[in-house]
């Protein structure tokens, strides 16, 4: 054991005698780091302890099943009680220390006993950072795995929830748990699942968003095939809909899989309005996803190649707006969202208090800047101003990114081509939207295929009670989301 953990100030072992004269000589190994000094000592002076020990190893050491030939691999664990576990090898009793155990080897026993002692600081409940919401629970995830799924239990108490552990890198050893609600996940889409997921446990996994590369399929899109989550009922939302769910230990985000294109634009802030304003507000991501999108390569095409498109004092408006700029409208395009984007990064790296007062201050004084110099016109910083604030709208971060990325090519594209690049670089985006496949379900569905009933559902948004009622009858999830 000292040899496996050379150079390791935090490793603790320690000598102890209990039991009758002559005396059971008694060796624990711990990190100090991980466990809590405090218990051990106390278990050291119980009695009771010192004897269920002694009886618990002695009953093991006499079973039949237990293979003593070296020739022969014996069993790394094997249950003992509520308590612990018997560990046969040197190489499960650095795991079981690196677990956090304390591993009790006994003098003239070929088996060690472990309990678990760790005692590391955790991070409490609180409420949702990237998912707020105004209405529904305030509760995130936080980085302990067993606490996470103890969270989602609650939520759905069906003996129906299936949980699938694994151990993931030789390093790391992260544990993983995968989820599913057995009757509303479709088999093809566990065992596709199932089949991307084989041999992850050769992976040193150290976070939820490691699995995309695992779970996600096509690697060279920019549009992502997994949605990740903090709120527990979310998730609970997603196996009644039919989804598997991943979680890691040391993460506090959920991934969900599969995935359909218009389930971005949801929040669960959705299910807990009334059906009316939700609907509205979805439809309001929707128009943010088109402007966020489109709105700084039509501003190009307008007024490069389809000036006669535009209202005749809006067009006076234009181009009073820019005159004496030096750079065309494309360059000036690329300048300010390169600064803006720019500005995103450094408010999200400042410290929070910090971040959004320089971002807001940067934004107006270099756009009042660059209006009096005339590096950029009033009309190219309100395009600019309103694209960012529309790719706000989107309630998953990894579609908005999608979204910033394929803005540039369609800006090209209309500076090249005017409105018939546009049109071009749209039927592309669709044609490539089509292709896609999560976990082997269309990515555009309820869309293509089309799919009028989940089709009218998405656009208009459905209670919360009636669609989990719905999500948990045994056909895949067909009455979901």
């Amino acid at each position: 054991m000292t040899e496996a953990f050379s150079n390791s100030a935090d490793l603790i072992v320690q000598r102890w005698r209990f039991g009758a004269l002559p005396g059971q000589e008694v060796l624990a190994v711990y990190l100090d780091t991980l466990v809590d000094s405090k218990l051990i000592a106390r278990l050291q002076e119980q009695e009771a302890f010192q004897h269920l020990l002694l009886h618990r190893i002695a009953e093991y050491e006499d079973r039949d099943e237990v293979e003593r030939a070296p020739s022969r691999p014996m069993p790394d664990e094997a249950p003992l009680w509520q308590a612990g576990t018997i560990v046969g090898t040197i190489r499960a009793s650095v795991g079981a220390v690196l677990d956090g155990k304390t591993v009790i080897f006994l003098q003239h026993q070929t088996r060690a006993f472990t309990f678990d002692t760790m005692d590391v600081e955790q991070r409490h409940t609180s409420e949702p950072i990237t998912e707020p919401s105004v209405q529904g629970p305030q509760r995130s995830m936080i980085e302990d795995l067993e606490r996470n799924i103890g969270m989602l239990r609650n939520l759905l108490k069906s003996p129906r929830l299936r949980f699938d552990y694994r151990i993931a890198g030789k390093e790391s050893r992260r544990k993983i748990a995968f989820g599913y609600l057995e009757g509303a996940v479709q088999p093809d889409i566990l065992e596709a699942f199932l089949c991307r997921v084989k041999g992850i446990e050769q992976e040193e996994i150290v976070d939820t968003s490691y699995l995309e590369a695992c779970v996600g399929g096509d690697r060279t899109t920019p549009f992502p095939q997994v949605r990740y989550t903090e709120r527990p009922d979310t998730a609970v939302l997603a196996l009644l809909d039919g989804k598997i769910i991943a979680l890691v230990h040391g993460s506090p985000t959920v991934l969900i899989c599969p995935v359909h294109f218009l389930e971005f634009f949801t929040s669960s802030e959705d299910y807990y309005c009334r059906p009316v304003f939700s609907s509205l507000i979805r439809m309001l991501r929707m128009a943010g996803f088109l402007i966020a999108f489109m709105l700084p390569s039509s501003y190009i095409a307008l007024s490069a190649f389809h000036s006669e498109l535009v209202p005749t004092v809006l067009l006076l408006a234009i181009l009073k707006s820019r005159e004496g700029i030096p750079f065309p409208a494309l360059l000036e395009a690329l300048i300010m969202e390169f600064f803006f984007e720019l500005l995103r990064e450094a408010g999200l790296r400042l410290p929070r208090p910090v971040g959004s007062a320089v971002s807001i201050v940067g934004a107006l004084v270099i756009g009042q800047a660059a209006i009096q110099s005339q590096i950029a016109s009033p009309v190219m910083v309100i395009v600019v101003a309103l694209t960012g604030i529309a790719s706000f709208a989107f309630p998953q971060y990894n579609m908005a990114i999608a979204v910033r990325l394929l803005r540039f090519p369609l800006m090209l594209l209309a500076a090249t081509f005017g409105g018939l690049g546009i049109m071009t670089g749209l039927l592309l985006v669709y044609l490539h939207l089509s292709s896609l496949r999560s976990l082997g379900q269309p990515y555009l569905s309820p869309l293509a295929p089309l799919q009028s009933g989940r089709l009218r559902r998405m656009f208009l948004s459905i209670a919360g009670p009636r669609q989990a009622k719905a999500s948990s009858a045994p056909k895949g999830g067909r009455g979901g989301r």
